[in-house]
């Protein structure tokens, strides 16, 4: 098949106009964008530019309009477009525009510090702000070092983590991250970095049809690994509730029961990395309350402020806290942007509406028919796997189901880059095509949408992913 298309990371453009065609000029004579090739937009290669949202759709600088089922980047979890939100900026910038936490607070950093706590499970009462999800990771391992180190455990450096898991991109999160990839350009990165095999049940190595074994399984590879190492040098474990890179991983049953023992017996800090999955992405304010567990530190951001704003937090358990609260002792870490007022006032009023409009329950009620539409795919024999839950899906594409024989990267390259990206993007789906693991659409559609739209993005991904037959 041949396209009249330049792909770069899932994203394409075909006959542009005038006005779309000047914005690419403009973006690829000084825009430096993330994680994209770069090389692949030539001179007549447009790269796409979108110009406007509303509600779950965005524009694109020709007018053509998109549902967004990736949220921005799991982020726009209220749409695009709202007033209120924008209003409440407003009114804060006039306000205080700007003031540091570092030895000063604002009302707006204490108001939000407090919902937050709120709605945290357990004991996770402390607040420590930070521009986004990747900062608040790097902020958990040195906060999880420096309590050790005040607890008289100055060995306990080490950090665990799972097979194909993404944290973020500072050199601290990226050592915890697991993609290769985007590791390997930037070695040697801090040392002390554990892998651990992942949940993902499709494939699992052994009790692939026993869950709750695999689930105990999955559990004891983090104990074995603290063991392996020494537990005096452990200082914590980093998991997501659902992972996301690799597509979607949820836990098997028991799993996180068993890894917060696991924990608690070696004294090894709990992270539940929810830079995704809170806020309402699971159909719960945090992904332990959907599972049942309370960690020793909750990492979040984007679904915060919606994407109104920059923001994330670690939130902490007061046990840990308390050790940084006594005496002159104090963590020695910040940002100059962290918990800044217009962002604070942003996601007060984002979880207002979370609370207010119903917005988690609309996910509660209507992720078991999101799941059954996307499992109407399998009829489709690229279609392998549908997992994930509440509004965070992914599936993956297998050469062949009885087997379950993927693609080799020549062929992934072809399937999800050559074809898959620039068909859904013509056909008015923004998701994302991903090859870090198996090879995966995964989705994320803002928390709002009905199941009006939900059958929309399963009509257009059943039309495409229809049209790869001829690559299996």
């Amino acid at each position: 098949m041949t396209l009249n298309h330049i792909v770069s990371d899932g994203l394409s453009v075909a006959n542009p106009n005038n006005e779309s065609h000047r914005w690419s000029e403009r973006a690829r004579n000084n825009l430096w964008m993330h994680f994209s090739r770069m090389g692949t937009y030539s001179d007549n290669a447009d790269i796409p530019v979108i110009v406007r949202g509303e509600g779950p759709y965005v524009f694109d600088a020709q007018g053509n309009r998109y549902i967004d089922g990736l949220s921005g980047l799991f982020t726009s979890s209220l749409g695009h477009g709202r007033r209120d939100i924008a209003d409440a900026a407003a009114q804060q910038m006039v306000e205080l525009e700007y003031f540091p936490l570092w030895t000063y607070a604002h009302p707006r950093a204490i108001e939000l510090a407090e919902k937050l706590a709120s709605l945290a499970p357990g004991d996770l009462n402390r607040v420590f702000f930070t521009t986004g999800g990747g900062e608040a990771v790097e902020s958990a391992w040195k906060m999880a070092r420096q309590y050790h180190r005040l607890r008289g455990e100055a060995d306990r450096y080490k950090v665990i983590s799972r097979d194909i898991a993404y944290h973020g991109t500072t050199m601290g999160a990226l050592t915890i991250t697991s993609v290769q990839p985007y590791r390997t350009v930037f070695e040697p990165l801090v040392p002390g970095a554990i892998k651990i095999p992942n949940t993902n049940q499709y494939r699992a190595p052994i009790f692939g049809d026993e869950p709750e074994k695999f689930g105990l399984w999955s559990a004891q590879q983090i104990e074995e690994a603290i063991l392996r190492e020494g537990p005096d040098t452990v200082a914590a474990v980093f998991l997501e509730p659902v992972q996301n890179a690799g597509g979607c991983f949820t836990p098997p049953p028991g799993y996180w029961q068993e890894v917060r023992k696991v924990c608690d017996r070696y004294g090894v800090l709990l992270v539940s990395d929810e830079v995704i999955c809170a806020f309402g992405r699971l159909g719960t304010w945090f992904g332990g309350q959907k599972y049942d567990y309370v960690p020793d530190v909750i990492t979040c951001a984007k679904g915060m402020t919606a994407g109104y704003a920059p923001l994330g937090a670690m939130i902490v358990s007061d046990r840990i806290a308390d050790v940084f609260m006594q005496d002159d002792r104090a963590f020695l870490h910040g940002f100059t942007w962290a918990g800044h007022p217009t962002s604070c006032a942003v996601a007060l009023k984002v979880l207002d509406v979370l609370e207010t409009e119903g917005v988690i329950a609309n996910v509660a009620n209507n992720q078991d028919y999101f799941r059954s539409q996307l499992e109407t795919l399998y009829e489709l024999p690229i279609v392998g796997d549908v997992r994930g839950t509440g509004y965070f899906y992914g599936v993956e594409l297998v050469k062949d189901q009885a087997t379950k024989e993927s693609f080799n990267s020549d062929e992934a390259e072809a399937l999800l880059r050559g074809y898959l990206s620039p068909s859904l993007y013509e056909r008015g789906l923004i998701c994302r095509s991903d090859d870090r693991g198996d090879p995966v659409v995964q989705l994320a559609p803002p928390l709002i949408i009905d199941r009006g739209q939900i059958d929309e993005i399963v009509e257009i991904l059943h039309a495409v992913l229809s049209g790869a037959s001829h690559l299996l």
